[in-house]
């Protein structure tokens, strides 16, 4: 219907501001067959999956860290907290003096946009454990490296998981417009690139349209692992209780 929507649209308009769907489709197939489609949409997903994983190695176990003790909370949270509101994207003159233009400025980028929701993401997930859960597991004489395994991961997965889901979405945000000025390839690169080319708006919605699309991908890839059976195992409220 969104697409009937579009194509009336851009019939009856009496001044175009659009391409039609049918224009943006030639425009992807134009992309994929001069072999530019499939370099930039490799491009955008190399430096998200590079910030990404460096991301969460260093957020989520920075989160369970300050949740886990208050006084690293007392110390480190407010900082956190800080810079955590700063635009990723007011990073990218520092990136670009630190790092040049290229791949490491975009992944630098990815990395401080996903990094410190994740790490808060997993500090209040920590702090909502039980306390029922904790005195158990002191109770029975649990060393701290399991009572992490066998208390706290399960009480804190399903959250995490949801904390990893949004982070995702945040990097793949960030990549596109990082792109538009820190590198010379990715589909952000590809709308402004249209864009200076002169009147080739078709390519600019087909960028978009590309970024939609392998979004929506993103997100369903983990919709799918927070579904998968091994992970499923966190404390369910009528257990709690």
């Amino acid at each position: 219907m969104l697409v009937v929507a579009w194509d009336l649209a851009i019939r009856t308009g009496r001044v175009p501001l659009l391409p039609g769907p049918m224009p943006v489709v030639r425009a992807i197939a134009e992309l994929a067959r001069k072999g530019f489609l499939l370099r930039h949409v490799v491009a955008s997903l190399f430096r998200v999956t590079w910030g990404y994983l460096l991301a969460v190695a260093f957020g989520v176990p920075l989160g369970i860290v300050l949740g886990w003790h208050r006084r690293a909370a007392m110390a480190l949270a407010p900082l956190v907290e800080v810079v955590r509101p700063i635009s990723a994207l007011a990073w990218i003159p520092l990136a670009i003096l630190w790092f040049g233009v290229g791949d490491l400025s975009a992944v630098f980028i990815i990395f401080v946009a996903s990094s410190l929701p994740l790490a808060v993401s997993a500090m209040n997930a920590v702090g909502d454990v039980p306390a029922v859960h904790w005195n158990a597991a002191r109770n029975f004489g649990l060393a701290p490296a399991e009572i992490a395994r066998r208390v706290l991961l399960p009480a804190i997965l399903p959250r995490l998981l949801v904390g990893l889901r949004l982070s995702l979405g945040i990097a793949w945000l960030v990549v596109v417009a990082a792109e538009m000025i820190a590198v010379d390839s990715g589909l952000g690169f590809l709308i402004v690139d249209a864009r200076n080319a002169g009147n080739r708006y078709d390519l600019v919605v087909a960028g978009m349209v590309l970024i939609g699309a392998i979004g929506v991908a993103l997100d369903a890839a983990m919709r799918t692992i927070e579904r998968l059976p091994a992970l499923r195992w966190g404390y369910a409220p009528e257990e709690a209780a």
